[in-house]
């Protein structure tokens, strides 16, 4: 391929299917205490969340560093990339986006190699999809501008619904007030959320797990007609539960995606999302 996609591992591509479709994937940084761990290197999905339900110590995350960056478009490269199309977790919820473009303008300055940066506004399959569709037509051989222009339209056209089995991971990220999630817990709701535009946004809270993934099923429903649909997952039986309401809508393929340690510290175990994107025009 003369144009190589790179992805940060908050992607959650699946390592077989982003080495078959010659997508590189720079590791995110999870952290228990003094433990740090490589998103999808030292700790897979299944892992962490083992280590997540013995763990004292509450997980943290960072983006990867400039010079992790640098490397992994040099790297690429120096294996023949003519130009790169490096897909990224949205600006708003990681400082990733801007790690990669410095480390982006330092070596096309030095290598002359063009690289374009996306920032997805998304997160998890809801540009991990996206990269892998795109690798697709870099395999086929299209130019980094209409790789850009597929991947940006891909991401804007993508609708994330989840459904969690608690608040209290998002609270204890930041991403929602502590009374909020305190007052979700105690009356034992399930959260819907969608995730657009890089905010995390609640839908509506239920009383029930069945009734939040019936939810998330007529949201999805309400779409309209789809291009691709993926299943994210912190484990089977969450992705099974929304595999079953996505088949009343969706007949086409459906990639399953595991939330991966950066994703699942602010998720919680049982997390599970449906990633749909909406049919052009």
């Amino acid at each position: 391929m003369a144009v190589r996609i790179v992805v940060d591992s908050t992607g959650d591509i699946p390592a077989d299917r982003a080495s078959a479709l010659g997508i590189e994937v720079v590791p995110e940084t999870v952290l228990f205490g003094d433990e740090a761990f490589l998103d999808g290197v030292d700790l897979d999905g299944p892992a962490f969340y083992r280590k997540l339900a013995t763990s004292r110590v509450l997980p943290t995350t960072s983006a990867p560093s400039p010079g992790l960056l640098e490397d992994t478009y040099r790297r690429v490269i120096a294996d023949g990339a003519t130009a790169i199309l490096s897909m990224h977790i949205a600006s708003t919820l990681s400082a990733t986006v801007s790690v990669a473009r410095g480390a982006a303008e330092t070596v096309t300055r030095d290598t002359g190699v063009p690289i374009a940066i996306v920032d997805s506004g998304t997160v998890s399959a809801g540009f991990g999809l996206p990269a892998e569709l795109v690798a697709e037509r870099a395999r086929a051989g299209d130019d980094l501008d209409t790789l850009r222009a597929r991947a940006e339209d891909l991401c804007r056209r993508m609708r994330i619904f989840a459904v969690l089995d608690t608040l209290e991971f998002l609270q204890r990220g930041g991403r929602i007030g502590r009374a909020k999630a305190l007052l979700g817990t105690m009356l034992k709701m399930k959260p819907v959320l969608a995730i657009r535009e890089g905010q995390v946004l609640p839908v509506e809270n239920v009383r029930t797990r069945a009734r939040a993934v019936e939810r998330v099923g007529e949201l999805v429903a309400a779409l309209g007609p789809l291009e691709a649909a993926a299943i994210v997952q912190a484990d089977p039986d969450a992705g099974d539960q929304l595999a079953r309401v996505l088949a009343q809508t969706w007949t086409g393929p459906v990639e399953r995606f595991v939330l991966g340690p950066v994703v699942g510290t602010h998720a919680g175990p049982g997390a599970a999302g449906i990633c749909a994107i909406t049919r052009a025009g």
